[in-house]
């Protein structure tokens, strides 16, 4: 018990100044005195699946009278990504005092797919309907760092007039389940209008302001190098960035909403309350992520967890279910090798807690479905929290990439029959891993994967790929 009391203490270092200081002004454990917007239970529903989230989507479009703006890691140039783009168009015309903005990352969209040709990315196919259907769809480029791989623009959320629609999903024909095929998320509505003021505003008061951020849809924005200081400017901005939102005690039949931002290692806010959440999970901890690529406090708060007898769940996809994942059959490229990676970082974590995998209090929940895939993230903390997030629980979301969440808190358990319903809806499509060794050696893997996973070992390279992939 000394032992388990040592590892909470230094954990608990790695707390912000944000949550410190709350601490000590209320004299009461930060997660509970945050600050939150009360919402109806009967105004929060849990979407069932991409199909309906799509039809979702482009009904609301269609109906906005007042304001679309959305944000999205990327907005694809494919059939998905068209009709999308193609309904705030339609949207504009019929509704001609509409404001439509769309916020994507800056470098995502002005490059082709991995592995792909060069292209100008995105931005072509915003540039050309722009040109064809006139202004009133603006799409932003905002850029984080000076290059795509030291960070990225990852807030998610689709505003609409009084609603928020959010979901880690960006836009492209797998998440939205066209041609068939899926990639998996989570999708809540929610309707109440000083939730989606509160987004809004970050959007257009520090986003859209932002000194190096450009609209995509005209050949007139900078080269990258050209704004790279106006990047670094901004960045130290955003890292002091919050949403902004009154308070007002919630009432029968409400729970309490907090929009959550984060951006680095230093007093982010939405790290802090992941780690909040997870300190304070007494019985049940569910935790979704698609890429088992723990950041260390994380880890650490989990060993700490699972030590102490709380019943925790994590739910993961398959290798073959990760969007990296290439079939041996086809050709291999570096970025196959990740899922891999990520097997072994979990293969190596359930040898860890092997005990604790028979006793039951782990529960490793391996997700499969056909040829489809699983970008699944959040948590839910006994019966009385729930994060909504886009933050994929690695060292990247942790250190480098913007990211937000919506923080649940439940009291009265008003919502609890919603969540146990998504979350027995994914379970149906896994496995709980009963032993470490049921997960595939690395002898099995396909001998690319094994030379290359083997040279990063032996520069240690592979810690590094860890914290920036």
């Amino acid at each position: 018990m000394e032992n388990t009391q040592a590892q909470l203490s230094k954990t608990n270092g790695f707390i912000s100044a944000w949550q410190r200081w709350r601490e000590r002004a209320n004299g009461k454990p930060s997660l509970a005195r945050l600050n939150c917007l009360p919402i109806g239970a009967e105004r929060i529903s849990v979407l069932s699946s991409p199909e309906t989230f799509r039809t979702t989507l482009l009904a609301m479009i269609a109906q906005a009278r007042q304001r679309i703006l959305m944000t999205t890691l990327y907005l694809q140039d494919d059939e998905a990504g068209q009709e999308v783009l193609s309904a705030l168009y339609a949207a504009k015309k019929a509704q001609p005092q509409l404001e439509v903005a769309v916020f994507v990352d800056w470098h995502r969209a002005q490059r082709g797919l991995i592995g792909k040709a060069r292209s100008a990315g995105n931005a072509a196919l915003y540039r050309e309907m722009a040109q064809r259907l006139g202004p009133g769809v603006e799409i932003y480029g905002v850029p984080i760092q000076r290059r795509e791989l030291l960070g990225v623009m990852h807030l998610k959320g689709f505003i609409i007039d009084d609603c928020v629609l959010y979901s880690g999903a960006s836009l492209n024909n797998v998440y939205l389940q066209r041609n068939h095929r899926y990639r998996l998320d989570r999708y809540h509505l929610l309707q109440n209008r000083p939730l989606a003021d509160s987004m809004a505003g970050l959007l257009t008061d520090v986003l859209r302001n932002g000194p190096s951020v450009y609209s995509l849809n005209t050949a007139k924005a900078p080269r990258t190098v050209a704004i790279q200081k106006a990047i670094v400017k901004f960045r130290r901005e955003l890292a002091k960035t919050h949403y902004r939102f009154g308070e007002t005690p919630l009432k029968h039949g409400e729970v309490g909403v907090t929009p959550l931002i984060g951006l680095g290692v230093r007093d982010n806010e939405l790290n802090a309350a992941i780690l909040q959440l997870i300190q304070h999970a007494e019985q049940r901890l569910v935790l979704f992520t698609p890429y088992f690529n723990l950041p260390g406090p994380v880890r650490k708060s989990l060993d700490i967890k699972i030590k102490a007898g709380c019943q925790v769940t994590i739910v993961l996809g398959d290798k073959t279910a990760n969007d990296f994942y290439i079939p041996p059959n086809e050709p291999f490229k570096a970025i196959g090798a990740l899922p891999y990676l990520y097997e072994a970082n979990l293969r190596r974590f359930c040898r860890t807690h092997q005990r604790a995998i028979d006793a039951g209090t782990l529960n490793v929940h391996i997700w499969r479905d056909g040829d489809n895939s699983f970008h699944l993230k959040g948590l839910l903390v006994d019966e009385h929290y729930a994060l909504l997030t886009g933050n994929n629980f690695n060292p990247r979301a942790w250190r480098l990439d913007l990211e937000n969440g919506l923080l649940i808190h439940d009291p009265h358990k008003l919502l609890l029959d919603r969540h146990l319903a998504e979350l027995d809806q994914i379970l149906a499509y896994t496995q709980r891993l009963r032993h470490h060794k049921a997960l595939d050696a690395m002898d099995t893997y396909p001998i690319p994967v094994q030379r290359l996973i083997k040279r990063l070992a032996r520069v240690r390279a592979d810690r590094l790929v860890n914290q920036v992939l």
